[in-house]
């Protein structure tokens, strides 16, 4: 999404200007240079490249605001056993007249984002092995993940999204998944770390392999089930089984994390299908996997 284009309707106003106006207030080093808008299909954050080595983030909404403290703090600790890189802030922002948020700079990674038609086979071992890590974290003081829930916990908001995709998907269908997706048994393991918003988005590869991980506003402990939705939402249908098998997958958890997928990708649809197209795809990318999937 270019930075400017408006999803919400409580976003505030961001561009170019604020950004510079900010970083001359309250990093003044920095004051000279560049600024270049990030294209993104993120929903609640904009991003800009400030000079070579370095990436501004703002909140657009309040909710994404909220996230901004969990991330200075955490996303510094996360970094070192993890295999992959992660953006590493380098300074917090403070709300003003102008923008009334907590805002990051951070560390500029390299890499673009992954496409679901064009991906390595290796690909799916990179994320198998991140997951991995991550999940080895000592949960403890943690903050728990948004989704790191019982899908029960999403059957309000999903059952409306569907009714709200009419005319987009086969409405019967999805219901029929979703409703099965609910009488598995939830997760009974331990909490763990999961990033809790794993997409194409918010990964960066290099010649097709995995090289960093972005956007933790979602991360926490909890059920970690949520972080499969990468099999739906990235990987093809033949690289599914070497993901699910380096996580050592069982039956129930696989068709649990299929059921958050389908959740995930029938909220969005109806939401941003007129304001980010890029993400509107994907929806429907998942929600073909998974009737797929299920068939």
């Amino acid at each position: 999404m270019i930075v400017g284009v408006r999803m919400h309707a409580a976003e505030v106003d961001i561009d170019v200007a604020l950004v510079r106006r900010l970083v001359a207030g309250q990093f003044p080093a920095w004051a000279d240079l560049p600024v270049e808008p990030v294209a993104s299909s993120g929903t609640d954050n904009a991003m800009f490249r400030l000079g070579d080595e370095l990436a501004v983030r703002l909140p657009r909404i309040g909710g994404a605001a909220k996230n901004v403290a969990g991330e200075q703090k955490w996303v510094p600790l996360l970094a070192p056993p993890l295999p992959v890189a992660v953006p590493a802030p380098v300074g917090l922002g403070t709300p003003t007249d102008d923008y009334r948020y907590p805002w990051t700079v951070c560390r500029w990674l390299p890499g673009v984002n992954p496409t679901v038609h064009d991906t390595k086979p290796e690909l799916a071992g990179d994320l198998a092995a991140f997951v991995t890590a991550l999940r080895a974290l000592d949960p403890a003081g943690a903050p728990a993940a948004g989704r790191g829930v019982p899908l029960a916990m999403r059957d309000d908001p999903t059952r409306a999204a569907i009714a709200a995709s009419e005319g987009l998907v086969d409405t019967a269908a999805v219901t029929a998944i979703w409703d099965d997706a609910l009488r598995i048994p939830p997760w009974m393991g331990p909490p763990t770390w999961a990033h809790a918003d794993l997409s194409p988005g918010n990964l960066l590869v290099r010649d097709g392999r995995l090289t960093a991980v972005i956007d933790w506003g979602c991360a926490g402990v909890g059920d970690p089930t949520v972080d499969l939705v990468i099999a739906w939402n990235l990987l093809p249908a033949a690289g599914r089984p070497a993901f699910r098998a380096a996580l050592g997958v069982d039956d129930d958890t696989w068709r649990r994390g299929r059921g958050w997928a389908l959740s995930i990708a029938v909220i969005q649809l109806p939401y941003y299908q007129h304001t980010n197209p890029a993400l509107a795809a994907n929806s429907r990318h998942v929600i073909a996997e998974v009737l797929a999937d299920r068939g």
